[in-house]
């Protein structure tokens, strides 16, 4: 019984409780009945008592209560901050504190969703002092001997004196008048990888030259944000997730490194490196006069018992190499939540009755082994797996059954890395699903071979990396680009990508492909993201919703192109075997809507693409296209708003649709409107 219906029962006379119980409980049960229709009353007093108070209430009463109280709701809400909770709880305070800087900042957070700073430009006036009032924290001059002030020099932490400038800030472009407030905001998130054994350099003999990338390239290091300690006082350096740069980090490596902060040596098991050993260098390549590596930086100044760190290329120089092996606990920059990473996700399969666990290096192949029937292969670490497991699924044998299905997942919290030395076949029997998520791959292709018969098969990839071009070579570059991620030969298989990074897709026509927030980067426009073969015939069945392609496209029907960026274009002459860029083999069907489709594509009709007649120039920017910086698939501002706002909600085409940065933008901005004291002006500036 319920604790209600025992204290009801509990409240009858001891005469009844023996009679009921010498007839079976009769009404036992009834008073069960009725505690069920008390509890449910109970439980709303209870919400009805929590809807009185912000901090409590249900999401649908918070608008409500923002009511009672003049709040104006926004339009177009960002899902991400949907509730108004946080601005509703402030808007009392907020408007007490109308106009000041430390009011603007925290709106800007709780609207946008971004870490923020708010600058008050005329701080920053170099102006003449009066004698009676000296402000001995602003000189005219610029400080030639502060080093850390020069570094943070027109940034959000800038401290050095400017003279005026006329031009208005909302467009972005003035900053330093009497009137200006300036709003940084910080789109990159910074992201965990945690006890990573670092990867030698394989142009390094002496076994002291690492990086702490575990695919063996360099990699910018960004800081983990902080709390702020005190809500009195604006962000500082420490609140922001931005890119660690040397200078300032040597300043003060205390900031950055060390136990629970932005990055963390650590020597095996789980001993920290202690901050005396560590020092902040540039470690950059040394090439000789035929562009030949001889050596890294500060090689020749580093003694043992020293270990050199650089933040901006990941690179770690031991003293000497006794002083390793080491781990690396970091954070690297990402404009939103895709591909393998340790950020919160859910893994698949736990419905599945078998599970079998690997971790610490273990060999994969005996657990996939007890798998073939089915089941669940749960990685349990971070770790680099350097090995070719089979990945197989028997066939069933009852005609019309269902198939097995198999689910390969990282833990909660957890980015392996399986590093093969080769292309990996899935050998997966009739109507079998495979399911892949949290996983980043390299080395070789996901290969599903033809079939023997005409059953379905389903590949589906939720989170994961294929990383394109196979590996990347030391400077960050792809070892291969334009080499296929993942091949399928199978005519009846169903493929489908969520939230991936991958390469290239080649994939027969007759099979079905489904992508929904995924990058398919083939290195460079001119090469073949989507194909059949690899030479340029049709593939399969194509939708694509939210994602960003970079490379040629032939597909034998595009059944749904929505939100879509597909950046394409011909190789040069006579190598070039390609008449268009884009092209669908059946006309008739399909839909292409609110997406870039490159000049000289042949496609389904189109609704509200772009380029179009009213905007004919238009074509993407990106910040990066290499896999592995921080801005990789980030659309810069200078693509426009017919990219930045062409979505069908009014968001950002591309597969950075999900961050609804236009809404979030248009929303501080509506807000700013109401809590800016008259005559100031507010410009937004994008810190990365």
């Amino acid at each position: 019984m319920s604790p209600t219906a025992e204290r009801l029962y509990q409240l009858l006379p001891a005469v009844h409780r023996i009679r009921d119980a010498q007839q079976g409980a009769p009404l036992q049960a009834l008073l069960a009945v009725l505690a069920r229709e008390l509890e449910v009353l109970e439980e709303d007093l209870d919400q009805l008592l929590d809807d009185q108070f912000i901090e409590t209430c249900a999401d649908w009463v918070a608008p409500y209560i923002g009511d009672l109280i003049g709040y104006r709701p926004l339009h177009g809400v960002v899902p991400s901050v949907a509730s108004p909770r946080a601005e509703v709880a402030h808007t009392i305070a907020f408007r007490r504190r109308k106009g000041t800087a430390l009011m603007l900042e925290e709106l800007a957070q709780d609207v946008s969703g971004w870490p923020s700073r708010a600058v008050e430009f005329f701080e920053l006036l170099a102006t003449s002092q009066h004698m009676r009032h000296p402000r001995l924290h602003a000189p005219a001059c610029a400080d030639l001997r502060n080093e850390a002030a020069l570094l943070r020099l027109g940034g959000p932490f800038n401290s050095t004196q400017h003279l005026a400038e006329m031009r208005r800030p909302e467009a972005g472009s003035g900053r330093y008048n009497i009137p200006n407030i300036g709003l940084f905001l910080w789109r990159m998130q910074a992201l965990r990888l945690s006890a990573q054994p670092l990867r030698p350099d394989p142009l390094d003999g002496s076994g002291r030259r690492w990086r702490l990338n575990p695919l063996g390239a360099d990699l910018q290091l960004f800081r983990d944000a902080q709390p702020e300690a005190d809500i009195s006082q604006l962000a500082q350096p420490a609140n922001v997730p931005e890119a660690l740069k040397i200078r300032l980090l040597a300043q003060d490596p205390g900031l950055d490194y060390g136990p629970g902060k932005s990055i963390q040596l650590l020597r095996p098991p789980a001993t920290p490196v202690p901050l005396s050993e560590i020092r902040i260098c540039d470690l950059r390549d040394i090439l000789d006069i035929n562009g030949v590596l001889i050596a890294w930086n500060h090689e020749n100044d580093l003694v043992p018992g020293q270990i050199g760190l650089d933040p901006e290329r990941g690179r770690v120089l031991l003293g000497a190499a006794s002083d390793g092996p080491l781990l690396a606990t970091f954070h690297y920059g990402q404009p939103s939540l895709i591909g393998g990473g340790e950020y919160a996700r859910q893994p698949g399969g736990a419905e599945l009755g078998t599970q079998r666990s690997v971790a610490q290096s273990q060999a994969w192949q005996p657990a996939l082994d007890d798998l073939r029937q089915g089941g669940r292969l749960l990685v349990q670490d971070s770790l680099r797996y350097e090995q070719d497991p089979s990945i197989e699924i028997d066939a069933v044998t009852s005609p019309g059954a269902s198939g097995h299905s198999l689910v390969i997942s990282a833990a909660q919290g957890c980015r392996p890395l399986l590093a093969a030395s080769g292309d990996l076949t899935l050998n997966l029997g009739a109507r079998s699903q495979v399911l892949i998520e949290g996983l980043v791959i390299s080395g070789g292709a996901l290969v599903l071979p033809l079939g023997a018969d005409s059953e379905p098969r389903e590949i589906t990839l939720r989170d994961c990396t294929l990383v394109p071009g196979l590996t990347l070579n030391p400077d960050g570059s792809p070892a291969s680009p334009g080499a296929p991620s993942l091949r399928v030969l199978h005519p009846f298989a169903k493929i489908r990508l969520e939230r991936c990074i991958c390469g290239p897709l080649q994939v027969v026509a007759g099979a079905t492909v489904t992508l929904q927030d995924c990058i398919i980067d083939a290195g460079s426009p001119s090469n073949t993201a989507f194909d059949g073969d690899g030479l340029g015939q049709a593939g399969a069945e194509l939708s694509t919703l939210q994602c960003t392609l970079i490379g040629k496209v032939h597909a034998q029907l595009l059944r749904l192109v929505s939100n879509s960026i597909l950046h394409a274009s011909l190789g040069a002459a006579p190598a070039e075997i390609w008449a268009h860029p884009l092209r669908a083999q059946r006309r008739q069907e399909g839909c292409v809507r609110f997406s870039y489709i490159p000049p000289g594509s042949i496609t389904p009709r189109r609704h509200h693409c772009q380029p179009s007649q009213e905007q004919p120039a238009v074509i993407p920017q990106f910040s990066s296209l290499r896999y592995g910086e921080p801005a990789y698939g980030q659309l810069r501002r200078a693509s426009g708003k017919a990219l930045l706002e062409g979505a069908d909600d009014g968001s950002e085409m591309g597969v950075l649709h999900e961050l609804f940065q236009a809404q979030r933008e248009s929303n501080l901005r509506l807000r700013l409107d109401e809590y800016l004291r008259f005559g100031l002006h507010a410009g937004l500036f994008f810190a990365n």
